[in-house]
C-alpha cells in the first residue's frame, strides 16, 4: 500500500467507478515493474 500512496496521495475522480479505474492504473504500473524485476530461471541439466 505504501508504494501505491507514493504514486498519488488522493483520488481526483468523484464517481466511484472512475475512482476504481484511477487506482487500477498505478497498480498495473507497479505490477509491470515487479514483473520486469523478476528473473527468468531455467533448470540446468
Amino acid at each position: 500500500m505504501h508504494c501505491i500512496k507514493l504514486l498519488g496521495q488522493s483520488l481526483m475522480a468523484l464517481d466511484f467507478d472512475r475512482q476504481v479505474a484511477e487506482i487500477q492504473v498505478p497498480i498495473a504500473v507497479l505490477n509491470r515493474y515487479t514483473a520486469l524485476g523478476i528473473p527468468d530461471t531455467l533448470a540446468a541439466g
